[in-house]
């Protein structure tokens, strides 16, 4: 260290031997209280991660949680739709409220801020990025347990972003039975390891259809791989999710709250261990 340095590394582009690392953490907004962030991932879309999602909080706010859902699939935004939620609960000079579901889950999206919920959000991936992070920064969260946030699919800007600006606690893996498992499986749990955040597990949702005959569970999408695929990182399989029209039919209705949430209890569990 130099006579002249002033100890500020952020506006210092010498590479001496004491520079400290910048963290990119953003600030939670002053008012807000979180104690736990979970991200829900999925290496492709199509998997059902927002329906998880949103049977995840339901089921953590069952066991006397309080639980937030910040939406960061801006693009894609689906949780107020799952929720029967259309706008915040209002803004002051200190942050936005998010909206409230009706058994008390606080819910943040882009879409409770859209003129109409079928408008396409025409972003580049900064400002995508940049509103995730504001709904961390500028959202007025209150007293919550557990906050999920729901990723976009892949491995792209706003999950870099997350992993980078919030303190990620925990994330689980949502994928489904296919061939591409492992391959896809294998670049969501590759992403947390790089930004250093613990994968608690994955969910296998669409697993299988309980014949409503015979009873018998039939593997539409094949066979699952998931299991070789979990051992090989030495990660447990939390859940296993059939395929069940009257899941799609609550989440088009808004009535995720309705719904039994019993088949999560392992990730219910796994949360609750952090």
């Amino acid at each position: 260290m130099s006579e002249s340095c002033s100890g500020n590394c952020a506006s210092c582009g010498s590479d001496c031997g004491e520079r400290k690392a910048e963290s990119l953490l953003a600030q939670l907004n002053p008012k807000s209280q979180v104690k736990k962030v979970i991200a829900v991932v999925s290496g492709k879309g199509g998997v059902g991660k927002s329906t998880v999602t949103a049977q995840l909080a339901v089921a953590m706010a069952r066991k006397g949680h309080r639980v937030g859902i910040l939406d960061a699939d801006i693009t894609g935004p689906s949780i107020p739709k799952a929720f029967g939620v259309s706008e915040c609960r209002g803004a002051d000079q200190s942050g936005l409220y998010p909206a409230l579901t009706r058994s008390g889950i606080q819910v943040m999206s882009i879409n409770l801020l859209l003129d109409n919920d079928t408008d396409p959000v025409l972003w580049r991936g900064p400002v995508i990025a940049g509103a995730v992070k504001q709904f961390w920064t500028d959202v007025i969260w209150e007293n919550v347990d557990y906050l999920f946030v729901d990723m976009p699919p892949g491995t792209g800007d706003v999950p870099l972003t997350v992993f980078q600006s919030i303190p990620v606690d925990g994330a689980v893996v949502v994928t489904s039975p296919q061939a591409l498992v492992s391959m896809i499986v294998s670049k969501a749990v590759k992403m947390a390891s790089m930004m250093h955040v613990p994968v608690l597990g994955f969910v296998e949702n669409y697993s299988y259809f309980p014949c409503p005959d015979c009873g018998k569970q039939l593997a539409v999408f094949g066979e699952s791989g998931l299991d070789a695929v979990a051992a090989s990182f030495d990660l447990p399989v939390l859940a296993r999710l059939p395929i069940d029209p009257s899941v799609a039919r609550a989440f088009d209705q808004g009535e995720m709250e309705s719904l039994a949430t019993g088949a999560l209890a392992g990730v219910v569990e796994a949360v609750e261990k952090l």
